[in-house]
Formats: C-alpha cells, structure tokens, sequence
C-alpha cells in the first residue's frame, strides 16, 4: 500500500526560552546545517550560540505566534488536510526538527498498513541544509525502524511548470491594488561552501556570476542555480521588466561566507534607489514561518521605512493555497499510478 509523507522544517513547542533552546540545539547540531566536525559545532552551538539565541529567537517567535500555535506547523496542517481528500492514500505530516517527528510520520502511515512511501520535502530548492538532511534522517529511521518500507524521494520542484504558475499566480493576486516600485524574490541564505559540496562534478559550481546559468548537471542539486530559475520562470510567466524586480538572500550566521546580495543590505539601500514601494516574495518556503512573519514582515518592512522607504508588502507563501494543494495532490497521484 502507498502513502504519502510531508515533511516541512518544524518549530519549538511554543514561544519561550525554555522550548526554544532545545529546539535550536536539534537545529543546529544538524550536521548538515553546520557542517563542521562535531567537537567544534558543539562548540560553537553549546558554547557561544546558545547562550543567547535561545532568549532572543524566543522573542521574535513571540511576535508571530498563533492561538493555534506555530504558524508554520498549523499551516502546513492546513495543506495536509486540504491534500488529504484530493487523494485516496494516507498522507502523513512531519517535522525534521521538534517533535513532530518523521518517525512518528512514518508510525502512523505504517500503522494504516503503508509499505510504498512517497517522501516529500516541502522544499522547492534543493539545499544541504533542508531537503538532504530530511532524506538522510528518514533513511536512517526506516532501517531501524520500518526496514520493510520503500521510498520515493520526491526532487526539488523549483522549476515544475505548476508550481511555478501558482507562484506566480499568487504573487499577481497579492499585488492587486499595491502600487510597488519593485519586486524582491528573497530567499533564505545557505553558506557558499554547501553550493560547493553539492556539486556533483566536483568542479562546475564557482559562483562566479555565469556558472548558474552554464547549462550542468550540477543544477540538479545547486541551490543557488535554483533560486535563480525559479525567478527566471516566474518573471517571464509574469512579464516582469529587468529593473523592476531583484533575488537576494536572507538569514545568515556571522562568521561564514553566504549567498550574495543579502535582504537586508539591499532593502536598506532601496529606498535612495527610488524604490519607495516595495513587494517582497519568499520563495525558498512553502508555508510562512519566523523568517517570512518575523525578519521580512516585520523587521524588514521597519528597516525599509526607517531608510525613508513608503508603503511595504509582504507577499504570504503559497501555505495551503487552494490551488496549491491541488498541484501537490497531482504530484501525488501521478506518482501513485506509475507502476
């Protein structure tokens, strides 16, 4: 019997330091997120990081969460429920982190009789630091766990023509009305040397201003080529000019070398561009979390207007998007009637 599980990134069990903490040393502890040996993340995380992330995020989660609780795990509840009908196998939904755990997806599909799984990372690009590690994990839970299962890997979706139209469509229904001067694809930053540990040819990823857009296999797994597509894609579908929209990279750690320009710097400098209105789309994510609700939608949009920036859009993620969901429970039943 097949069965679907979606797994998304997960969330602390509410807004405090006390469940934050432990949340964020999963987190980060991740070798595939800090991928450094482990006696020196252990370091860096338990020593210095923790000792004062913990309170700080805890705030910022504050500031977004729901009465429901997270707003990226109701979210993608909301998208669960909504695929679930469209379809006629289980589908099951998991965190990587917290405790909504894939081993606990996997338990309930392989309760309802599931042996055939379809893994889903709702990841539209592939990075290390997301889809891999999800991969990874579900691997090794199902050889201790589940040995008698199967999985169907489901690849990043950054450049499927339906995704890229409900993206677009999306933004186009969210910009009725809004009179913006620019368009900002952000999407979340990831070290510059993961770009090159995914580089299957070992020689082809040098970020060098031309390398994602010199045709490689390489693009299957670089995330950078694949921001840049899934922009490319949907600007045409939208007929956008070259000067009325960018792509940037938010969040990064201090200390490393990231994906250039960043968020911030370039929203501050917009508004002595002329940019007085401005649209922001963050299409690394599927459903809205701390890093859309909190660093774009709030601290972004101040940030903007203080630097003498006007009116500011935060374009919401697809979530559970009627039309959205429609294209996953597609995805879902080609899969379930190949063989």
């Amino acid at each position: 019997m097949k069965g679907v599980l979606l797994v998304n990134l997960g969330s602390p069990e509410s807004p405090t330091p006390k469940d934050v903490k432990p949340y964020l040393d999963e987190f980060l502890m991740d070798k595939y997120v800090i991928d450094v040996p482990y006696l020196l993340r252990a370091l860096l995380v338990r020593g210095i990081i923790l000792r004062k992330r913990p309170e700080e995020s805890a705030h910022a989660y504050e500031k977004i969460w729901w009465d429901e609780g997270s707003p990226l795990v109701v979210l993608s509840e909301r998208m669960q429920k909504k695929i679930q009908p469209l379809v006629d196998i289980p589908v099951a939904l998991a965190m990587r982190y917290g405790t909504m755990t894939i081993e606990k997806g996997l338990q309930e599909l392989h309760e309802k009789g599931v042996t055939e799984v379809l893994l889903f990372p709702l990841y539209p690009q592939y990075a290390m630091a997301s889809t891999l590690t999800i991969l990874v994990k579900a691997e090794e839970i199902r050889k201790k766990k589940f040995p008698q299962m199967t999985f169907t890997d489901v690849p990043a979706f950054y450049n499927k023509p339906d995704y890229i139209k409900n993206l677009a469509d999306s933004i186009q229904k969210n910009l009725v009305g809004f009179d913006y001067d620019h368009l900002l694809f952000s999407y979340h930053g990831i070290p510059e040397r993961h770009i090159r540990k995914t580089d299957i040819t070992k020689s082809h990823c040098k970020i060098d201003g031309s390398c994602c857009s010199t045709p490689s296999p390489a693009h299957d797994f670089c995330y950078r080529h694949q921001c840049y597509e899934t922009t490319r894609q949907v600007v045409k579908l939208l007929g956008l000019p070259a000067d009325k929209y960018s792509l940037t990279f938010q969040s990064r750690l201090a200390g490393d070398k990231w994906l250039e320009p960043y968020t911030d710097v370039e929203i501050n400098k917009m508004p002595g561009k002329g940019i007085k209105n401005l649209a922001v789309v963050t299409p690394a994510f599927v459903s809205d979390c701390l890093e859309t609700l909190e660093e774009i939608a709030m601290r972004a949009k101040e940030d903007f207007q203080e630097n003498g920036g006007g009116e500011f859009l935060a374009i919401p993620c697809l979530n559970d998007d009627d039309e959205w969901c429609v294209t996953v429970s597609n995805w879902i039943k080609e899969w379930q009637n190949k063989n």
